[in-house]
């Protein structure tokens, strides 16, 4: 049984197998992942029991704009719609505001057409990143 919380009670170990199992790059900063997660304006966590099994977090000016830049859930739990459940938690706080952003590729653009995101116009996504997964 999966259950969703908005704790802050959450330990940076749970959270680097998290996103090493995933392969994200931002494990490799373990203190500003653990640190931003923790300032994210809104932080959804999915468990099964005392396991951490997926996560998404919000960053926002709190009434016109959201940004949604991580949404993770462990490998051997993908496909079993905890990622939807942990969107559906955000679109319950967001669902009212003038845009939501996210950047995606690889197999979640299709995850996040499913759940109403479409590509802005012609926009082009643009970053400077340190990572190197992409």
């Amino acid at each position: 049984m999966i259950t969703l919380s908005e704790t802050r009670e959450i330990s940076i170990e749970d959270i680097l197998i998290l996103y090493k199992a995933n392969e994200w790059s931002s494990a490799s900063k373990p203190n500003e992942l653990y640190n931003g997660l923790l300032n994210s304006e809104t932080l959804v966590t999915a468990w099964e029991g005392k396991k951490l099994v997926g996560l998404g977090n919000a960053i926002s000016d709190g009434f016109l704009t959201v940004y949604y830049p991580h949404l993770l859930v462990l490998p051997e739990y993908q496909g079993k719609g905890i990622g939807k459940l942990i969107l559906d938690k955000m679109q319950e706080k967001y669902k009212h505001f003038h845009m939501q952003m996210l950047t995606a590729d690889g197999k979640s653009v299709d995850f996040y057409k499913k759940n109403g995101f479409e590509r802005a116009g012609k926009t082009e996504p643009m970053w400077i990143y340190q990572g190197n997964e992409h």
